[in-house]
């Protein structure tokens, strides 16, 4: 493949953009491939060269880059009449009601601009409502670019995962393992009295897919019960992917008191979202005392982009569709990688899919979990499929990064660029996408 115009870009782009991007993940080596369009599933780059995208913008595009006919003509009907206004629409009740007719952690929501915003509030919300201030989140979860999450260490010795974050900030954070019940009980013990919130994705989203153990969400939920704090479902990647329109706590049957969302729910435009039982989230200014405000919250073309596509998946079988060739992709890649690699665990649920570069294989694969870890006490990778972040942490990430990725691309197949983010498949994607991807993991390998 020719990159000459993206490397030509790229040498721009230095010169005005601190490391040639506006998203850090975007930073690919030695230069990114610059995208002239999108179609269907597919994206062409500037130099014309055409991939399966399984990118889709890093979750919003649940259509793929065409969304259906009633999702444009929202789109142009309310960019028409005038971007925003300063004022309520019609448009964001329709939404939230919508949102709160399916969604079983939802009765109130509050429209902001981005996940990262939507978890920000989240934060400040349980603090103001439970008057305590401490946090708990999971190592290797990601909750968007915000001071409370952005920390690291263990509920000991927490301290910030980058500069710029006070060491007092992360004083108040507690970060514990993902499916680890003893750990995070353990700290409900020494904190619980100052806890203001647990803050988990269903699913560690951005940390290779990682999957919960049985039994670790109704933990959670028993130990916020327990010592009044509030159990927060960051849902910005699975909410309206994973589990269809009941999102992942519909899928696992974990009821949080607050969810934040993103991404699908605003139809491939900026959006954000904090939902929950109305008791809570009336804590939101103007009717209640923690304070939340935003120019673009809410914003017409946003909401109306965000309710046609969640009413086309309501009325067309979407989700049926996206899920069977997801699960149809993972099992492809689980028998090449049983053949090629049998260390690596291939993982994902729904829509979502992954294969992590894990480093030890069990003696048989007899009975694996073929659809993607599901973390099932009696498969054969039990003991070494991962379990937290760390365990991510801990596979061949740079292969994926400098050797795997490249070699994908090479062939037309555009994934996310290190072993962490997730890929997901779109409503676009067809079975002749499927083999073709198939195929370039069986030469990639």
């Amino acid at each position: 493949m020719n990159h000459d115009r993206s490397r030509e870009l790229y040498d721009r782009a230095l010169s005005v953009m601190p490391g040639g991007v506006n998203s850090s993940v975007r930073a690919t080596r030695p230069y990114p491939f610059f995208i002239e369009r999108g179609d269907g599933g597919h994206v062409v780059d500037a130099d014309g060269n055409r991939y399966v995208d399984y990118v889709m913008g890093y979750g919003p595009l649940l259509y793929g880059h065409d969304a259906p006919e009633p999702v444009q003509a929202a789109v142009q009907k309310y960019a028409s009449a005038g971007p925003m206004y300063g004022a309520p629409t019609e448009i964001e009740v329709e939404h939230a009601e919508f949102v709160a007719r399916h969604v079983p952690s939802v009765e109130m929501i509050r429209f902001v601009n981005s996940g990262t915003e939507a978890t920000v509030s989240a934060v400040r919300l349980a603090r103001g409502y439970t008057g305590r201030d401490k946090i708990v989140i999971m190592q290797g979860g990601y909750h968007g670019a915000q001071e409370s999450t952005l920390v690291e260490g263990d509920a000991q010795h927490p301290q910030p995962s980058t500069s710029g974050v006070p060491e007092e900030f992360a004083q108040h954070t507690l970060p514990v393992p993902f499916n680890d019940p003893d750990a995070v009980t353990e700290v409900f013990e020494e904190h619980g009295d100052d806890i203001a919130a647990v803050l988990v994705e269903p699913v560690l989203a951005n940390m290779g897919i990682v999957s919960p153990v049985d039994g670790y969400h109704e933990t959670l939920r028993d130990l916020c019960d327990d010592h009044g704090s509030l159990l927060v479902f960051d849902e910005v990647i699975t909410g309206f992917r994973v589990g269809g329109l009941q999102c992942a706590q519909g899928k696992f049957g974990v009821t949080p008191d607050v969810t934040t969302f993103g991404k699908i729910i605003g139809g491939g435009f900026p959006v954000g979202a904090i939902g929950g039982k109305s008791e809570i989230i009336e804590h939101f200014t103007p009717a209640g005392d923690v304070f939340q405000s935003g120019t673009f919250s809410g914003h017409p073309v946003t909401m109306a982009a965000g309710y046609e596509y969640l009413n086309y998946a309501a009325e067309n079988g979407v989700y049926e569709h996206i899920n069977r060739l997801g699960a149809k992709l993972r099992e492809g890649i689980s028998d090449i990688c049983a053949d090629q690699a049998p260390e690596y665990t291939v993982v994902g649920t729904d829509s979502m899919f992954k294969t992590v570069f894990t480093r030890d294989a069990p003696d048989t694969l007899e009975g694996q979990c073929e659809g993607g870890c599901q973390q099932r006490v009696d498969c054969p990778r039990y003991d070494h499929c991962p379990k937290t972040g760390a365990d991510v942490a801990n596979a061949e990430t740079e292969r994926w990064e400098r050797i795997f990725w490249h070699e994908m691309k090479e062939q037309g197949i555009f994934l996310t660029a290190n072993q962490f983010e997730s890929q997901f498949v779109s409503y676009a994607h067809t079975e002749e996408d499927i083999e073709r991807t198939l195929e370039a993991y069986k030469e990639a390998l």
